[in-house]
């Protein structure tokens, strides 16, 4: 294969992974599985930022139908893709409603592996918080606020 052919090649399929991720996400923002069985490996791991593990597909569809029961998602916009050989890494930030009226809102990253047919075999997200801050505005000493600390 030619190196044309090969960045040809390497470009479909990273604007396939994208397009991948991207309906993941809408899947929050509907509420509405649109494909999880085509997304996610039988055996795929994925990890949230504050812990949850989840190690199969079947885990997976049970905790995304479940969690819509008590949260929507508000928000799941990418800010940017990086991807390396069967990885991607894509940054976004989140925003969500409990039914209790609590908003939560983060900056994130996820880790992705991929399998050679473009199914994510494994995920693994980190989260920060938005409510960024110097705390060596006033001087050498740190002054740090009083606030609970994210869940992540």
């Amino acid at each position: 294969m030619s190196a044309n052919a090969k960045a040809l090649a390497d470009g479909g399929r990273m604007q396939e992974r994208e397009r991948i991720v991207r309906l993941w996400f809408e899947m929050w923002l509907r509420q509405r599985d649109l494909g999880i069985d085509e997304i996610f490996t039988e055996d795929v791991v994925y990890i949230e930022s504050w812990s949850p593990k989840y190690e199969n597909r079947a885990t997976v569809k049970h905790w995304f139908t479940e969690w819509n029961t008590r949260a929507k998602v508000l928000a799941w916009d990418v800010k940017q893709f990086f991807h390396k050989e069967n990885q991607t890494v894509v940054e976004w930030v989140f925003r969500n409603e409990t039914n209790g009226g609590s908003i939560g809102e983060f900056d994130g990253v996820s880790l992705i592996e991929w399998t050679e047919d473009n199914q994510i075999r494994f995920l693994k997200e980190f989260g920060c918080n938005r409510n960024h801050y110097n705390p060596y505005q006033n001087g050498d000493i740190p002054q740090f606020r009083e606030e609970n600390i994210g869940w992540f």
